[in-house]
Formats: C-alpha cells, structure tokens, sequence
C-alpha cells in the first residue's frame, strides 16, 4: 500500500459491498455516484489492485475486496462505537445501540425500551433485529439479546431465564380444520415454517419424525412472518408461548409432542460495566426480559 487511504474511502468500500452498487451506496451515503466511484477508484489505486469487477447483477467483489471486507466492516463499527460513545455525558444519556432477534426485539422489547425512555429522556436507543448473532467484541452493538449461550471472552454476561417453544394456531383456523392429537394428524394440517435448513433448525425438527421442509404450506425464515401467519389464521406453526398467552385467539396445539427451550441471555461488553448508560439498559432488559423468561 503505497499511500494511506483516509477513512472515507473504506467506509465507502463497505457500503459498496453491502449494497452491491455505486447508486446503492450513494444513496445510502447521501454522495452522488460519481463521487462513490471516485472513492473506489482512489482506494483501489492506494492498495494497488482492483476490488470490484461489474457483473449482469452490479459490482462484485474480487479476492482482494473480499479480503479487505472483515477489516473495512470493523473499521465502520468501531467508528459508529467511537460515535455512541462520544455522544453521552454525565448519567444516563447519549445512544446505546441494541442488537436482538426478531421476535425479541419486536414482541418483548417494545414495552421495556418505552419505560427506559420514560426513566431516561436522555438516552437513544438504536434497535437492530436480525437472527444473527453480532460481534460485540467488534462493537457492531453494544448490547445483546441472545438466545443462545455466549462463548467469547471479555463480555458480561447474564442469563434471565428461558422462552418455550410449541405448536399454535388461529382459534378459527382449529375450528374449520379441526385439533390435531397426533403427529400423523399435525403432518395433515397447513403447516407454517423454515425455508432453508441451517443445522440448528434440523435438530429441532428432528424431534418430530416426519416434520421437513417439505412439510411446511408456507416457508419463510423471518419469524415475524411465521408468527403473522400464525396471527391470520393460515396454519399451524411455532411460536413462543409466551407470546401466545398475551393473544386469546392463539391455542397451542399437540404440547405434548413439541416442546422447545430457548435460553434468554443479555450481554455487553465488559469496557461498558462503568458507562451509565450502557448499565441503565443492560439493567432494564435484564429486569424486563427477567420477567419474560422467568428468569
């Protein structure tokens, strides 16, 4: 690298790969195209070697780019960081970006932030929802609302319990279709589930012989579809418990068959214990999320 490129231009580069496209990104970038391409053009010199080829379907990364990727997405996480961090001062203010999975973050989480908000006018909440579990050791959050149990080092960590799985259906749907007993009645039933089969989902299906993707009368990996078209009377399908009790027209089905624990679990980063506001909230979703699980 002959030059040291600025900043600008690897955030450029990573909005690029994530949108795919020059005009993509500079809309994302409020630049002009012109302008997203100067940038890749300018990083592309200071590196030596091309990092995007054009395609039928915009502009894919070469071996290069994609080497640089990991480096140029820590680079745009750590600055978003440096800028929650820079944005509070004394107390319980400033911006604390959240990270939890759909159905967390859109059926649990709603009520807890609205009482923080109400405890703390001075605190921003910036809510990611995606199944995914984020880096919190690269700061792409800085909280998490994990499902699973956490494996890295250097993160606080606490458990607030447990979410139940099970098969449930519109009150409706049950009363046109009828309730099934058996596994061999639920296979006969329009079953509501996952489009791809990653290995974890596999191993919960595997508990009911019978139950694959073929199975399933609409398949979506968002689960705030499944759970929508749980809510719209289309089928049978999996959802919390939890979330079914708030809902009197939702029945669990065949709980005697499938029953499924997931782990509730909040976590930071332990640089974070001494903030004010990274406590507050850790504090009020362990309190909240506490309640839900039971934990």
């Amino acid at each position: 690298m002959s030059t040291e490129p600025s900043w600008d231009l690897f955030r450029t580069f990573a909005v690029v790969l994530r949108e795919g496209s020059l005009s993509g990104a500079a809309r994302v970038l409020g630049m002009t195209q012109p302008s997203v391409a100067r940038h890749i053009d300018a990083l592309e010199a200071a590196v030596g070697a091309k990092l995007f080829v054009r395609s039928q379907r915009g502009l894919s990364p070469t071996d290069r780019g994609l080497a640089l990727r990991s480096h140029a997405e820590s680079l745009v996480a750590t600055s978003a960081a440096l800028l929650r961090a820079a944005s509070g001062t004394e107390g319980a203010s400033g911006t604390v970006r959240i990270t939890a999975s759909e159905v967390v973050g859109a059926e649990h989480l709603p009520p807890i932030l609205a009482a923080l908000r109400r405890a703390h006018p001075a605190l921003a909440i910036e809510l990611v929802l995606s199944n995914a579990v984020s880096d919190l050791l690269q700061r792409q959050a800085d909280i998490a609302v994990r499902m699973v149990e956490p494996t890295q080092q250097a993160l606080v960590a606490r458990k607030v319990g447990a979410v139940t799985l099970g098969f449930h259906a519109h009150r409706d749907y049950l009363a046109a279709r009828g309730v099934p007993r058996t596994a061999e009645d639920l296979l006969a039933h329009d079953l509501i589930g996952v489009d791809t089969e990653t290995p974890a989902v596999r191993a919960v299906l595997s508990r009911m012989p019978g139950l694959t993707r073929e199975a399933f009368g609409l398949r979506t990996d968002s689960d705030l579809a499944q759970l929508a078209a749980i809510r719209a009377g289309y089928g049978i399908g999996v959802c919390q418990v939890e979330i079914a009790r708030r809902d009197p027209a939702l029945v669990r089905v065949t709980p005697d068959l499938f029953s499924f624990e997931l782990p509730l679990w909040v976590v930071m980063h332990e640089d974070l214990r001494g903030g004010a506001r990274y406590r507050a909230v850790f504090d009020a979703l362990v309190e909240g999320l506490g309640r839900v699980g039971g934990g």
